[in-house]
């Protein structure tokens, strides 16, 4: 199933597009005039020179690229952002070095991926009374012993 986003492409990349057919998300590209060196623990945002028209009742999430991480410690600091369907400004992708070295993003290189996801919104239902009881019940991080 395919959701229609429109898209305004004001780089010099092409359009994100899925590396297989089995993908679930496009990579996208950095669109900088210059080099950007990431050094170690830094984070900043690199543009992408795409705007999008997401549905209502959908969202766009930014997402790391594995190969980024496991071979140069270089991840989405925020994985995964959340564009909303009301934004319109350009999408930018907030990455973070957690290598000891320093590296350098180039145009056109492939920062992140995009995966578009259907999202329900919450109706509160408000209680003034216990919630329904669970067999984990109020057991927080650790809980499983995972």
């Amino acid at each position: 199933m395919a959701v229609a986003i429109h898209i305004i492409n004001t780089s010099t990349n092409p359009l994100p597009t899925y590396a297989t057919v089995g993908s679930s998300g496009v990579d996208v590209q950095a669109y900088i005039t210059n080099p950007i060196i990431l050094q170690p623990q830094q984070r900043t945002l690199i543009p992408t020179g795409l705007q999008l028209s997401i549905p209502l009742g959908y969202e766009v999430q930014v997402r790391p690229r594995s190969g980024l991480a496991l071979k140069h410690g270089i991840t989405c600091l925020n994985a995964p952002g959340t564009i909303d369907s009301d934004y319109r400004g350009e999408v930018q992708v907030l990455l973070i070095n957690h290598s000891t070295e320093p590296y350098t993003i180039h145009n056109g290189d492939k920062i992140a991926q995009l995966v578009a996801q259907k999202i329900e919104h919450i109706n509160w239902n408000n209680t003034e009374h216990t919630l329904d009881a669970t067999i984990r019940q109020a057991g927080g991080f650790g809980h499983t012993g995972i």
